[in-house]
């Protein structure tokens, strides 16, 4: 059997995510680049810059006359922060084996568009509810408050044109036309996926299909910041005479739904509730629309796709930005936990938050072994408390290397590429 190394490079965009995975057998090599976004408030630098460099990356490893080749991109979730750099051209020139997204974004899987349906909805008729509220534009707290509430659902919406590359659509491609895997599978068996080197596998755990779990990530339509929708979109026009100029929108159309759109998602229970609501304190109800905005960030980060790549029994752990239901599914499963355990990489999720890492795995599972964990982060001003301190604490306690995107430090394991363009690990054959 040949021996086996792997390389995990990762790549400071800032508040987002790139990984870029080598395994080598003797003179073979496979490619597996797991997303390639970044938040709009967190860039460490163009992304264009990254996307350039990974092609670049890629160009020089391929052998002459061949073009730059992966055997395999993954988006874990449609946030932009992870996929946003999908949608440059550059991509045209790069051969791709096959294409991983998340079940969700199946269109021919009843459940995967319930839910995608339920996700996209709830964003846009947020941010239009965010743009209809000027009572907060006189006071600092709630401005900031809306603002960061527009930015999570903002972000929720994904990028489509990144989306329509990575699934071959409207006329953006790669170099060819890659095969899709819409993950996790309904059957177990496909879920074990055997790449062209022997002894490497690729254990694909969530996001769960459980029915029950994918009611939890489906904002519901009784939820009151979707009842404030309604109501406002059912108001009247103002027609006062000092009203000649109609305002402007804050957001774009595209992130407004209409009433009659609004009142079939909805349903009709809840206009018959209209004349009782509130408007003004409704809209003025900053900490709701936060909460709202919260609850939409942790749906569609529990749609992740969260994997283990087995390589000759060196485990390393992607979770995307899986939180705390996703995680639930997996170490409620022996055979999964088992997968996740004692791992030599972490991917550590959610950018260090503090719900994107459970206290159970950290304690019970990762165990003490000198586990080599990755924060891909960038600073964004309105979320001070990522990374969690607390969480990096405990790891470290438990013997692991944390290696930060924005403070790489290299060591015999670690090595730093020029300008802190990326970092990257190494693991030798067992």
């Amino acid at each position: 059997m040949p021996a086996s190394s792997v390389t995990v490079r990762m790549y400071d965009v800032g508040f987002g995510d790139a990984f870029l995975i080598t395994v080598t057998q003797d003179d073979q090599a496979w490619r597996m680049l797991v997303d390639c976004g970044v938040h709009s408030q967190g860039k460490a630098r163009p992304l264009l810059d990254v996307v350039r460099a990974i092609v670049s990356d890629l160009t020089e490893a391929a052998a002459p006359g061949t073009p730059p080749t992966l055997d395999v991109v993954v988006a874990t979730h449609h946030h932009a922060d992870h996929i946003t750099g999908f949608a440059y051209d550059d991509w045209d020139k790069v051969h791709v084996g096959e294409v991983w997204v998340s079940f969700v974004e199946d269109d021919s899987d009843d459940d995967a568009k319930t839910l995608k349906n339920g996700l996209a909805r709830a964003a846009k008729s947020l941010n239009t509810l965010i743009g209809r509220a000027p009572a907060a534009l006189n006071d600092e707290t709630r401005t900031l408050a809306l603002g960061l509430a527009h930015t999570l659902a903002l972000n929720s919406l994904g990028n489509e044109d990144a989306m329509d590359r990575l699934l071959g659509r409207n006329n953006k491609h790669f170099l060819n036309v890659p095969k899709i895997r819409y993950l996790p599978d309904k059957f177990a068996r496909p879920n074990v996926i055997r790449t062209s080197l022997p002894e490497v596998n690729v254990h694909v755990l969530g996001p769960s299909r459980d029915p029950d779990q994918l009611k939890r990530m489906n904002p519901p339509t009784s939820a009151r910041w979707l009842a404030m929708q309604q109501a406002l979109d059912a108001e009247p026009a103002s027609e006062s005479a000092g009203d000649q100029t109609p305002a402007k929108p804050i957001f774009d159309e595209i992130y407004t739904v209409t009433p009659d759109e609004v009142s079939h998602d909805i349903g009709i229970e809840l206009v018959s509730t209209l004349a009782t609501l509130n408007l003004p304190t409704l809209v003025d109800d900053t900490s709701e629309l936060l909460a709202a905005a919260s609850i939409l960030e942790r749906s569609v980060n529990n749609t992740s796709i969260f994997f283990v790549l087995d390589v000759d029994g060196t485990r390393l752990v992607f979770v995307g930005d899986s939180q705390q239901g996703a995680w639930d599914h997996i170490l409620q499963d022996p055979a999964a936990r088992a997968l996740v355990s004692e791992p030599a990489f972490y991917k550590i999720g959610h950018h260090g938050s503090h719900n994107a890492t459970p206290r159970d795995y950290v304690t019970n599972a990762i165990g003490n072994h000198g586990t080599y964990a990755m924060l891909p982060y960038g600073k964004v001003e309105q979320w001070g408390d990522i990374p969690n301190e607390t969480l990096l604490t405990a790891l470290t306690g438990l013997n692991t290397h944390i290696v930060r995107a924005d403070t790489p430090v290299a060591d015999a394991r670690v090595h730093v590429g020029p300008g802190n363009l990326w970092s990257e690990i190494t693991f030798p054959a067992i």
